[in-house]
């Protein structure tokens, strides 16, 4: 089946990341948010030109949907980085001390110049939909930034104070979430898609649905026998899959044929929840 292209990268985002780039002076370290169901694919492959030397702090959210393995696999490979749930708080007790660790020159050299006491200022960057509000109101401990099951709800620069890594104060600037111009794989784009980091508008969704079917079939075909109770064969055409599904879930149109349409939104949404189990799409 031919991957799809979709369009997604309107205006806003171009001047978020002229906003990402000029705020970098004011902030001390990055933290960025990736979806843990998708390490590599939500990892903004742009964001390592625009910060350069920065301090980098990637946390991975969403970890109570994502295969624990995976997700541990991924840690050992950066050097700051913790696999969090920010609507639970799940890891984030490590984020202050781990702002110490990664931050520990700077706040040094703050003791130094007898400014021991100056904030620690973090920038939260991160794809759309991967938690960013989610991870300020968390931390500030009281509902601070709009949070939506949708991306795009951020559109501009929000400073908060996030709590105290030892003597001093964390503050965080929000970023709107921001993709990049073109992907080079474009099933890096369907699964940020699966995951819902664009708007749905912007892929056909019965299409969208049968590549994730190809993709849970070679990697999780146990989780479509269990869930739609679906004859996984190699074999079989997806949309044969798709079909069993719509017929198993009483999904059906006049005529007794099968509504794909709502029997591909129902996979989304599941595959969305956790209704799948832990996944890992990387």
């Amino acid at each position: 089946m031919p991957s799809q292209t979709p369009q997604w990268f309107p205006g806003h985002m171009a001047r978020t990341r002229r906003q990402i780039k000029e705020s970098l002076k004011l902030v001390d370290a990055v933290v960025e948010l990736r979806d843990a169901r998708a390490p590599e694919s939500s990892r903004n492959p742009e964001l390592g030109a625009l910060i350069g030397s920065k301090p980098r702090i990637v946390l991975l959210n969403k970890c109570d949907l994502a295969d624990p393995a995976a997700t541990a696999r991924c840690l050992q490979t950066l050097k700051f980085a913790l696999a969090v749930d920010c609507r639970s708080g799940r890891g984030l007790q490590k984020f202050a001390p781990m702002v110490r660790d990664c931050l520990a020159d700077v706040i040094a050299s703050n003791q130094a110049k007898g400014m021991a006491n100056r904030p620690l200022r973090l920038m939260v960057v991160g794809i759309p939909n991967v938690g960013k509000s989610s991870l300020i109101n968390r931390l500030c401990g009281r509902t601070r930034a709009e949070i939506a099951d949708k991306p795009g709800v951020t559109r501009r620069n929000q400073w908060y104070v996030a709590g105290q890594a030892g003597e001093s104060k964390i503050e965080l600037l929000d970023t709107p979430g921001v993709l990049w111009p073109k992907f080079e794989d474009p099933a890096v784009g369907e699964k940020l898609a699966f995951l819902h980091s664009v708007k749905d508008e912007t892929m056909d969704r019965e299409t969208l649905a049968l590549r994730l079917i190809e993709v849970l079939r070679s990697g999780y075909p146990e989780r479509l026998r269990e869930r739609y109770q679906l004859a996984v064969a190699p074999e079989e055409p997806a949309w044969q899959l798709l079909e069993q599904l719509a017929r198993r879930r009483g999904m059906l149109l006049p005529g007794n044929e099968p509504d794909t349409y709502r029997a591909a939104a129902a996979l989304l949404d599941d595959l969305r929840g956790g209704k799948l189990g832990k996944i890992t799409l990387d």
